[in-house]
């Protein structure tokens, strides 16, 4: 999307350098080329001979190719049933699903299994681009992506008004009119924004509770890691949602040298939030200062399409961004009433791989 967008072109990034799954009280590599299955503490023999099947198949697949089906529908048989088609246990279910397909629960399990097998292809390909790991953060931090499209956006023409406050939102005849700020009055067709700004037209849909924690040391078993992304299965912890943790530090221009900021955050499920995120802030002792906020998930009520305000998510737990990827697709489906077509960046441009 950013490269289609040529936003790129006012962004840095810089790969992360680990990926890893917390199991049996430490943490493990995500395994995903064949050197790394065969290395890992996460399975037994037989298992990882049976998952560089899996993987074999995965890379292999081709949903317009029959015979990389190996007898089963994409569109018909379940996850689940691919899985017992390579005899993988639970375990191996788990790490797959939550680590290289990231979906935030278990639902796929019982799903059409071409979805699944496409998000683990492409963790797949991006951890053969980038070595270290499938991820991507931009130097200087996320601030640098509203940054990146503000600069594009006035090449292109547009206008930013940074810090105003909405008054109102103007309507006529159930459609939106007009945008009121500070007394003037913007005139618009059609209306996209967060959540924050149409609280009447937005429910609750869990709360979500987010520690941010300053180090003075890398996270411990990562190899010394100056970046990277850990993920605490649901299911390891008897939760219904996984516990995720992100590190950023100086190496992405984001601390002052020696310095690490870490993100640890999940779907609250009790009346005690802060215990619930403690299997995460336990991977990153001695913590220097840590800053908890808890925060509701809001979703919009309707599509938008009658009075063409289109509302995005709140932000989740997830820290790899794929959900927030979704949200921006069902925005541009909602708001075009087409889907979004991935394509290469356009003729011209001198560099695709930046």
């Amino acid at each position: 999307m950013l490269l289609y967008t040529e936003v790129t072109r006012y962004l840095d990034f810089k790969v992360v350098e680990g990926s890893f799954v917390f199991k049996g009280g430490k943490l493990h590599k995500v395994p995903c080329t064949e050197t790394e299955t065969q290395n890992s503490d996460l399975m037994g023999m037989f298992d990882k001979r049976r998952f560089r099947k899996f993987m074999s198949f995965i890379l292999n697949f081709e949903e317009n190719d029959p015979r990389t089906h190996q007898d089963m529908d994409p569109r018909r048989t379940t996850m689940r049933d691919v899985f017992r088609h390579f005899d993988l246990g639970d375990d191996v279910m788990e790490f797959t699903g939550h680590t290289l397909a990231l979906h935030v629960n278990d639902n796929y399990l019982e799903q059409p299994c071409l979805t699944t097998i496409n998000r683990i292809k492409l963790y797949s390909e991006s951890l053969a681009r980038y070595n270290f790991s499938p991820f991507l953060y931009p130097l200087f931090g996320l601030g640098e992506l509203p940054q990146g499209f503000v600069r594009l956006s006035a090449v292109c023409g547009n206008s930013y008004m940074l810090n105003r406050r909405v008054d109102e939102i103007v309507m006529e005849g159930g459609h939106v009119a007009a945008v009121r700020s500070e007394g003037e009055v913007f005139r618009c067709k059609q209306l996209i924004c967060d959540p924050s700004y149409v609280p009447e037209r937005v429910k609750k849909a869990g709360r979500v509770i987010r520690v941010i924690c300053l180090l003075n040391h890398p996270i411990k078993n990562t190899h010394d890691a100056n970046s990277c992304q850990i993920i605490i299965p649901q299911a390891h912890l008897n939760r219904k949602s996984d516990i995720y943790v992100c590190l950023v530090s100086y190496s992405h221009n984001v601390a002052t040298e020696g310095k690490y900021i870490a993100a640890v955050s999940t779907m609250v499920e009790t009346s005690n939030p802060e215990k619930e995120v403690q299997p995460g802030l336990a991977l990153l002792e001695p913590i220097m200062e840590k800053f908890v906020s808890v925060s509701n998930l809001m979703v919009p009520t309707d599509d938008g399409r009658r009075s063409q305000i289109f509302i995005s998510r709140s932000y989740d737990p997830t820290t790899h961004f794929e959900t927030d990827t979704e949200d921006i697709m069902d925005l541009y489906r909602r708001i075009t009433g087409s889907e979004f077509i991935f394509r290469n960046p356009r003729d011209g441009d001198s560099d695709s791989d930046e």
